[in-house]
């Protein structure tokens, strides 16, 4: 490992766990349903002290390295996990191609909804966007793949692109997904209908008429829809 990303690293140990807080780490990490130890560290504060790293040794200006995002994700505390997104969100401008085998290992790595729809709508989509051959290959092959996770990342990836949103490729997605029963599955779908009904209602509307949907992604994709 580089002398640079060593110290990168021990600055960032450091400065985390000298602002852990007892107090806050039991009732973050229950909210996770006791997924991951936390530090303690809220939002604002944890992003506070990532500016501070960031000052202090100029780690954001540098090219991406996915060695440190890697070496964020080895690191128990889940603080550790939201720098790496984080991270990966201020740099998916500068990602190339086959960074989605990177975000592949971190979306079936200490998987949970925090992470994972991070880094679908944020840093997934983005890529997707810039090598848009990526959503008709391995976008395709994660809503195949059985993974619950990979799956939830296809359906929400679109989740910010308003009009410029593949309708055919959603609702092919949606269609292979409707009947898993999983619980992440079908609130990322009722999510996804739920959120590009903003941009066209009609389509959405016509999509729940069409096709028969866990009750769950109904509730969800029905909640903010004026013409039903």
């Amino acid at each position: 490992m580089a002398d640079a990303l060593t110290e990168l690293l021990q600055h960032t140990v450091k400065a985390f766990s000298e602002n852990a807080d007892s107090s806050q780490s039991k009732p973050m990490s229950a909210y996770m349903r006791d997924q991951f130890p936390f530090l303690g560290i809220k939002a604002q504060d944890r992003k506070q002290l990532q500016k501070e790293i960031a000052n202090e040794t100029g780690y954001a200006k540098k090219p991406f390295s996915e060695e440190f995002v890697r070496c964020l994700w080895k690191l128990p505390e889940r603080e550790y996990q939201y720098f790496a997104v984080d991270y990966l969100t201020s740099k998916s401008r500068t990602l190339q191609r086959d960074h989605i085998n990177l975000l592949e290992d971190l979306i079936t790595t200490k998987s949970w909804w925090d992470t994972v729809d991070a880094l679908a709508s944020n840093v997934v989509g983005k890529l997707c966007i810039k090598y848009p051959d990526i959503p008709h290959k391995e976008i395709l092959q994660f809503s195949e793949s059985g993974n619950m996770w990979l799956i939830r990342t296809s359906i929400l990836f679109q989740l910010k692109y308003k009009d410029k949103t593949d309708t055919c490729l959603l609702a092919t997605i949606i269609e292979k997904n409707s009947g898993t029963g999983e619980f992440f599955i079908d609130k990322a779908i009722g999510w996804a209908l739920r959120q590009y009904a903003r941009t066209d209602e009609k389509w959405v509307l016509e999509f729940l008429n069409t096709h028969t949907l866990a009750p769950l992604s109904v509730r969800e994709a029905e909640k903010h829809l004026k013409c039903i």
